[in-house]
């Protein structure tokens, strides 16, 4: 603690005690000056948002530097065409269209790479949706036991031949056969 009684309010530099401190990303505030940059609104642990030691309300900070566009208006199903002056944002100007030489039409392939390819349905797996499984990438949706369906998780599967089955498919289909094995308590398996 500084001489002078306290730490030094972030935003008017005067010393802030005890009594009237409010902390945010390890600086002191008084109660008084924890204030929205934009709409000046009381702020607390709930409605902070913090931007390059600036604080903002949520509202604020998402209009400054949240998504743009349609979908991001100012209530349900309003388009704004307010571009942002007001809260100090300069308004970009549209680039050029750049062609790229990636063979992957996909934009996230483009913007972050190849990416395996899901042996289930031969479609690209990404990381948001990859799960990995005898040594192939999956998508979670493909996970699947290709004789019942049901959704399997590391510890649940077994593999044959590059397709994955639950453990209970894989011992019916592949596992022993005979007294003992098989569908019910001693019950006795006919196979050909």
């Amino acid at each position: 603690m500084p001489l002078g009684g306290g730490n030094k309010c972030g935003c008017c530099q005067k010393t802030v005690y005890f009594a009237e401190e409010v902390q945010c990303e390890g600086r002191s505030f008084h109660r008084s000056c924890f204030l929205c940059m934009v709409c000046r609104k009381n702020l607390d642990s709930t409605t902070v948002a913090v931007h390059e030691n600036e604080i903002y309300c949520k509202a604020c900070y998402g209009k400054k530097y949240g998504p743009k566009g349609y979908g991001y208006g100012a209530g349900a199903g309003t388009l704004s065409m307010d571009k942002g002056e007001s809260l100090g944002i300069k308004a970009e100007e549209p680039q050029e269209h750049r062609p790229t030489n990636n063979p992957n039409t996909s934009k996230f392939a483009q913007k972050f790479g190849s990416s395996d390819v899901c042996p289930r349905c031969s479609k690209a797996v990404y990381a948001a949706e990859k799960v990995i499984g005898a040594g192939n990438a999956w998508h979670k949706g493909c996970f699947r036991c290709a004789k019942c369906g049901k959704g399997l998780e590391s510890t649940t599967l077994a593999d044959k031949d590059g397709e994955i089955f639950c453990k209970g498919c894989y011992a019916k289909s592949f596992g022993p056969k005979g007294f003992g094995y098989g569908q019910g308590a001693g019950a006795l398996s006919h196979t050909q």
